[in-house]
């Protein structure tokens, strides 16, 4: 267990379910640190391709791991600014060809324990809530409230869909659910830390809720739990 006395909230769950802009408005509210455990793998993706590094490259990844210049800059009620080696790349570590080579990274063993102690050093006063895969079971297992949402692959899909064409991006539905449903596999089969809820999470169905209406979900739990 982890030896802290800085109460975490965990929001787990494959893509595409809401647990992104969930976590971080339940943050916002909360005026708790936020983690998106998903971006450092997607900025050691990003990095690998710049350095010609192949996702199937273990020890190089490893090692790139534990040197990564990456900087999350404050930007009031938004999202942090992503810079990494001092350049932004907010945006371009979004990419589908970015996320795919982040959750082929994320299965190797070596990768997600160099991670792990950087994810971990986010837990800071007043509190934290995370966004991820192994938020509650594997980085904090002793989180005070575990949340995992799901959403069916369609619903999903259709999410990510639209989210990519409002920021003027060309893609094909179809295309695009079978891009998830292949991260959702690895994810699923990996060896170490799989994507699967902790045995004392509290799972969510996001298909028919807006976000607003998961947050409140969401907190009405966090009351349950004295915190505030």
């Amino acid at each position: 267990m982890i030896a802290s006395n800085v109460p975490v909230i965990t929001i787990d769950g494959a893509s595409g379910t809401g647990k992104g802009v969930v976590a971080h408005s339940l943050a916002t509210q909360l005026g708790w640190h936020f983690l998106d455990s998903g971006v450092l793998y997607r900025v050691l993706a990003l990095s690998a391709a710049q350095h010609g590094i192949q996702t199937d490259n273990e020890m190089a990844l490893q090692v790139l791991a534990g040197h990564l210049d990456v900087q999350f800059i404050a930007a009031d009620s938004e999202a942090p600014k992503i810079l990494l080696e001092g350049q932004e790349v907010t945006e371009t570590i979004r990419t589908e060809q970015v996320g795919g080579d982040a959750s082929k990274i994320g299965i190797l063993p070596a990768v997600r324990a160099a991670l792990l102690d950087r994810q971990r050093a986010f837990r800071e006063p007043p509190g934290l809530v995370t966004d991820g895969r192994d938020m509650g079971t594997v980085v904090f297992p002793d989180a005070i409230l575990k949340i995992f949402l799901t959403a069916s692959p369609e619903e999903r899909a259709r999410r990510r869909y639209n989210q990519l064409k409002e920021k003027g991006i060309d893609v094909n539905l179809s295309t695009l659910a079978e891009e998830l449903s292949l991260r959702d596999k690895r994810d699923k089969e990996r060896q170490v830390a799989p994507l699967c809820p902790a045995k004392d999470a509290i799972c969510i169905d996001t298909d028919r809720m807006g976000i607003d209406e998961v947050v409140a979900r969401i907190l009405s739990e966090v009351q349950k739990v004295s915190v505030l």
